[in-house]
Parts: C-alpha cells; sequence; structure tokens
C-alpha cells in the first residue's frame, strides 16, 4: 500500500470522526438501512424465512396433481396457471431459469396445467408453446420424471418409463441397488413413487385432458423414450427391459410385503416431518400413494400430507406459485451472520434468531437416514426446513454453528460441541463432506434409467466442505485438526485449473470460491488462495460487480471473459466476503464492488435480482432465494466496514 493511500485511509477516519453522529457515510447508511430490512423481516418468535422459488414446473406439478387426484381447486389453479403464463418464452417454452432457453420437460408440464384448467389448444399462446416443445423432440423427450406423470394420466405407455419395482425395498444392502446407495433427496422421492409405479392407477382426470398434439410420432408408436449413453448404461437398459418382462411373474404375498414395508418407511418419516423429505416431490408422491393404498381423505397422515403441500404455496394478488421446500434454518442462520456483521445494534434479533435454532438442533438419539452409514454416531445437525428430522444436513449445521460461535460461543456451548462431532463424524474417506450422507458416492448408479437427472447420489462438494472445515477450526483439538486437514487437503484437490472452486449449492464459481476462501481465512495464504483472489479480480465486471450464469454448468469455462455474466448483487457480495476473507481489503476490485452495491440499493433497504443462481441440482433444477437479496449484500458490506475500521 502506497504512502499516499495510507495518508488517505488516515484523512479520511480523522474527517468520519470529526462528523456528528447523525452524518453517517454513504456506507454507513446503506447498512443500516439493510439491517433495519432484515430486522423488520423477522417473524416474532425469532427466525427468519424468505421465499424459495423454481421454474414453472413446480406449479404445474401442483395443478397435475390436484387433476391426478380429482380434487380440484379452482381459485388456487387460476392464480398458478397466471404465474405460468407469466413465465412462458415469447418463442413459446417455458426455460428452467430466466435467461435460459426452452426445457421440453418443464414446457410439458406447463403446457399440460394450462390446458388440464382450461386453456384452449388453439389460443395464441398454447400454439407457440405447441411449436416450441415439438421443434425439440415433443413430449417424447421429456425427463424421466415427466415421462412418468405422462403414463399415469394415459398419456403414453408405461415402456415408456423406467422399470421401478416396489419390491427394491426388500434388497439387501450388499445388494448393487439400495435406497441408502442413494441421495436423501432421491430416496425420499423414489419409495412412494415406486409404490405408484407398482400399482400403475390412471389419473382422476375430471375433464379427460390429453396432450396427444404434443408428440412427434403418436405416444404408442413411439420406440425412442430413453436416450442411453455408455455400455454401462446400456446394461442397465437391457436389465431394466428384461426385468419388465418377468413383473407379471411376481409373487402377490411378495408385492404385498413390498408395499407395506414401503408405506411404513414413508410414514415413520412422515410422522417426523412436515411432509416426507420436506421437499415437493417426495411430499406429492407421498400424499398421492396415501390416497392409493385407501388412506381416507380424513385420515391424520393424509391429513398432514396435504397441509404441508398447501403450506408451500406463496400468493400474491392473483398470481402464485409454490415453492419447493421452505429454507427457515439456513435463512436465519445467514440472516444472523449479516445482522453480527452489521454491528452491536442487532445483538437482541441475532440472538433470538440464534435461540430459535438452538431449539431445533436435533437429539443425540434422533432417527435420521444418516445412521446406516454412521450407526453410532450421536444426533446433532439442523435439517433445513422446519421439520425434517430425518434428514439434517452438514451444511446448515456448519452455517448454524458459524452463527452460533461468532456471536456467543459460551452460550451455545453444548449446541456447538454436539454439532461438531456430528458434523466430523460425517466426513468422507476422501476428506470432503456431502450435504446429507457420507461416502454416497455409488457413480455407476447414475447410469439406471431412472437417473436422467444426473442428480441421483449426495457426493461430497468444495462448498459444503469449506463450512465444515471452517466448523471444524473453532476448536482445536486432536481430532478436528486430523478432519480439517483432510478436508484442507481434499479442497486443495478439488481447485480448478483456473484457481476457483465448484459451487454446488450456489452458481457456481464464484459461490464455490467465496465458500472455500472463508474456510481458508485462518490458513497461511499459500500460493492456491492467491490463484483464486486473482481468478475472481479476473472476473469482475467493468461495473464493478460480479455476475455468473447457470450455463456454466452446462459449459464450464476457463477464461474470465467467456465467464463474466451481468453481475447480481449477491454474487457481488460472495465475492466481495471471498475477497475480504483472503485479505483484500484495499485492493480496488475490492473498492469497486462496494461501489456497485451501494448504487443498486434500493430506497427499502434491500436488493432487488430475479435471477434463479442457486442450483437445486446443477443443469436441471435451479432456484431464487428471495432473501439473498437482503443478507448476503448486506453481510458483505458491513465485513467491509468493520475491516476497514480495523486497518
Amino acid at each position: 500500500m502506497s504512502i499516499n493511500h495510507i495518508l488517505e485511509r488516515r484523512l479520511a477516519h480523522a474527517a468520519a470522526e470529526a462528523v456528528p453522529a447523525a452524518a453517517a457515510s454513504p456506507l454507513e447508511d446503506a447498512i443500516a438501512r439493510a439491517a433495519s430490512t432484515l430486522c423488520a423481516a423477522q417473524h416474532p418468535d425469532g427466525h427468519w424465512r424468505y421465499a424459495l422459488e423454481a421454474d414453472c414446473t413446480i406449479p404445474a406439478e401442483y395443478v397435475l396433481m390436484n387433476h391426478f387426484m380429482g380434487e380440484l381447486e379452482p381459485e388456487l389453479e387460476t392464480r398458478l396457471t397466471n404465474y405460468i403464463r407469466e413465465r412462458q418464452l415469447p418463442e413459446g417454452g417455458w426455460p428452467l431459469y430466466p435467461g435460459s432457453g426452452i426445457n421440453v420437460s418443464c414446457s410439458v408440464k406447463s403446457y399440460y396445467a394450462l390446458k388440464l384448467c382450461g386453456d384452449h389448444p388453439n389460443a395464441e399462446h398454447m400454439r407457440r408453446a405447441r411449436r416450441a416443445i415439438l421443434a425439440v423432440g415433443g413430449a417424447a423427450a421429456s425427463n424421466v420424471f415427466t415421462r412418468i406423470a405422462l403414463a399415469l394420466f394415459g398419456q403414453i405407455p408405461w415402456r415408456g418409463t423406467p422399470y421401478i419395482p416396489v419390491e427394491h425395498i426388500l434388497l439387501p444392502r450388499w445388494f448393487p441397488f439400495h435406497i441408502s446407495k442413494i441421495a436423501y433427496w432421491s430416496r425420499t422421492v423414489l419409495v412412494p413413487l415406486a409404490v405408484i409405479c407398482s400399482l400403475k392407477p390412471r389419473a382422476a382426470n375430471p375433464r379427460g385432458v390429453d396432450i396427444r398434439e404434443l408428440f412427434v410420432i403418436p405416444p404408442e408408436r413411439e420406440s425412442r423414450y430413453f436416450r442411453i449413453r455408455g455400455l454401462l448404461g446400456w446394461a442397465f437398459y437391457v436389465w431394466d427391459r428384461v426385468a419388465r418382462l418377468f413383473e407379471p411373474l411376481t409373487p402377490p404375498p411378495l408385492r404385498r410385503l413390498a408395499v407395506e414395508r414401503s408405506r411404513d418407511w414413508v410414514l415413520e418419516r412422515l410422522e417426523r416431518s412436515q411432509g416426507l423429505g420436506g421437499i415437493f416431490p417426495a411430499m406429492v408422491n407421498s400424499y398421492e400413494m396415501l390416497a392409493l393404498l385407501g388412506y381416507p381423505s380424513d385420515h391424520p397422515m393424509r391429513r398432514q400430507a396435504r397441509e404441508a403441500l398447501r403450506e408451500l404455496l406463496v400468493l400474491e394478488g392473483d398470481s402464485g406459485y409454490c415453492q419447493p421446500c421452505l429454507s427457515p434454518v439456513w435463512d436465519t442462520a445467514l440472516a444472523s451472520l449479516a445482522l453480527q456483521a452489521a454491528g452491536p445494534d442487532y445483538t437482541s434479533a441475532v440472538r433470538r434468531g440464534l435461540d430459535w435454532l438452538a431449539e431445533r438442533q436435533l437429539p443425540e438419539g434422533s432417527p435420521g437416514d444418516w445412521r446406516d452409514n454412521r450407526p453410532d454416531l450421536p444426533g446433532g445437525g439442523w435439517p433445513f426446513e422446519f421439520g425434517n428430522d430425518h434428514y439434517p444436513d452438514l451444511d446448515d449445521t456448519s452455517a448454524v454453528v458459524w452463527a452460533m460461535q461468532s456471536a456467543d460461543a459460551q452460550r451455545y456451548r453444548r449446541n456447538i460441541e454436539r454439532a461438531t462431532a456430528w458434523v466430523r463424524g460425517m466426513q468422507s474417506r476422501c476428506g470432503g463432506f456431502a450435504s446429507f450422507d457420507a461416502d454416497n458416492t455409488y457413480y455407476y448408479l447414475n447410469a439406471i434409467p431412472f437417473a436422467d437427472h444426473g442428480a441421483l447420489l449426495d457426493p461430497p462438494t468444495s462448498d459444503v466442505t469449506a463450512r465444515c472445515v471452517l466448523l471444524l477450526s473453532y476448536d482445536d483439538t486432536p481430532e478436528n485438526r486430523r478432519a480439517r486437514a483432510q478436508g484442507l487437503n481434499f479442497l486443495r484437490k478439488e481447485q480448478e485449473g483456473n484457481g476457483s472452486w465448484f459451487g454446488r449449492w450456489g452458481t457456481n464459481y464464484i459461490y464455490g470460491t467465496w465458500s472455500v476462501l472463508t474456510a481458508l481465512e485462518r490458513a497461511p495464504k499459500r500460493e492456491y488462495v492467491q490463484r483464486a483472489v486473482r481468478w475472481l479480480k479476473d472476473v469482475q465486471n467493468d461495473d464493478g460487480g460480479w455476475g455468473e450464469s447457470n450455463d456454466t454448468y452446462q459449459v464450464p469455462t476457463t477464461t474470465p471473459e467467456a465467464n463474466s455474466h451481468p453481475s447480481s448483487p449477491y454474487q457481488t457480495a460472495w465475492a466481495l466476503l471471498g475477497l475480504l476473507a483472503a485479505g483484500e481489503i484495499d485492493s480496488p476490485q475490492v473498492r469497486r464492488g462496494v461501489e456497485y452495491l451501494l448504487r443498486q440499493q434500493q430506497a427499502g433497504g434491500s436488493w432487488c435480482d430475479e435471477r434463479f443462481t442457486a442450483p437445486g441440482f446443477p443443469r436441471v433444477f435451479y432456484l431464487r432465494y428471495h432473501g439473498y437479496n437482503v443478507y448476503f449484500p448486506l453481510w458483505a458490506l458491513a465485513r467491509y466496514q468493520n475491516l476497514l475500521r480495523r486497518s
């Protein structure tokens, strides 16, 4: 840093001290307004919860569920279909995220939902949609989940779907396929879905609506429902076709046993959650399964399943959508971290948020599925949702501990100790950490016909590992040191050639690189840290901000020019937090990033960006966390101010 720059900094500090307290700087004013906005959003019991928005697939599936069950809700469906129409592309189809092109599966479901609710196929927007869908292969080119929905509505033959026998629930753990070998989200979707696919019910479809016009070839004559890749893919496909031939020979007692075992598996998890797995697809499948198994509409478990689905609805005016899940634990942890950075004026709000979290830590004897691989490990984690006791996740747990440790380590000492022991025990053999399971790396299963979404498994990732490494740095015990060293070694191996890290749960390399640099803040400034810093500086936009498209999940980019994308406030905040963790307080890139956030702040105190830059599943499902435009920019600005004052 030059002498002139030091003198300028000292003069600025002196000038700030000479100004009366009422005259806040633009930076202080921005932080105060953002913090006030965040505090105003806190619920009376202490938690924060912002909307979590996905593409039109989810509201369309809500409509399809109603028509499958014959439980029509005209007023609600009008609002959902208004939302779907508003998001149609000019060329006719529907995208997975704003700015992307047509996705055939999302488009087929959206079109079907509109038609089920009365939109005439000759309406102009329906004609445009139909042309767009046919141009990309028609409904037969949809993904597995869409084709299963079409089979349930009698739109395609069952041979157009993968064979999903309910008897899989009876397979031993040593078998090449077992539900413990797939990710939590996959197993909660699969178990009730296997019951449905084995029973092969026909949707009520009270209006008798079909979509035959969306097929290039009549569905009964279509022969190319599957796109098979590689020798292993062909082997699994042949097994799938052959096994289907023997399904009529399944002994009825064996099927009854499998259905009962699946039912019991679902009911056990429903009793300890607000909806199976806390995620929309599993919740829909479990609700439909209960109806198929004869549970009446007034049965407590069926009512609970339906109410959990209604809790996901966000209705505003004459439009509305369905969230894929709820995010109170994640929002509360991150909001607490942002307000801690904003200063002591917000201690009360932070404490109420952390006390709310402390009460929701899962007990040591909780019966989560993670015990399949760690049977003797006591519980101590947090789930993402209000109630999802079988599925705590390491990312949320690490974020909660981060917030508790920073706020009042002594007050939350027992919570932190239990969570640290649980996270440490969930480390995979490679040294990394996954989201919900340990060693969930049976990659050959990605070749089965059911897994065309490419997200069947839950392997360790850099962003989750980084937060777990940060958690392990708080208590320097021998056990934590060993686990932390293994985690750091995993992160070094995972670094991309350009210096960045892949981001599994946020888009993409900016998110991953921020996550890892934060974990490395207490580590020596090694060469690999400096490479990450150079990459972040290289991909900064001319306006001072940072941005990255979900397109980088499709085609990873290695040059700054290819990676650059219009700036967004919270991606800028991620980049700033990463640079600040690496000690770049005086860099011009940080200053320009801060100026970008100050310019972009709205009068109400928050920031606005409607992009979907947080993947549920890279390449197939993306999310918009509405809270990200509040707490991440606040966090970055407050962190900058705090470091500036200390320097």
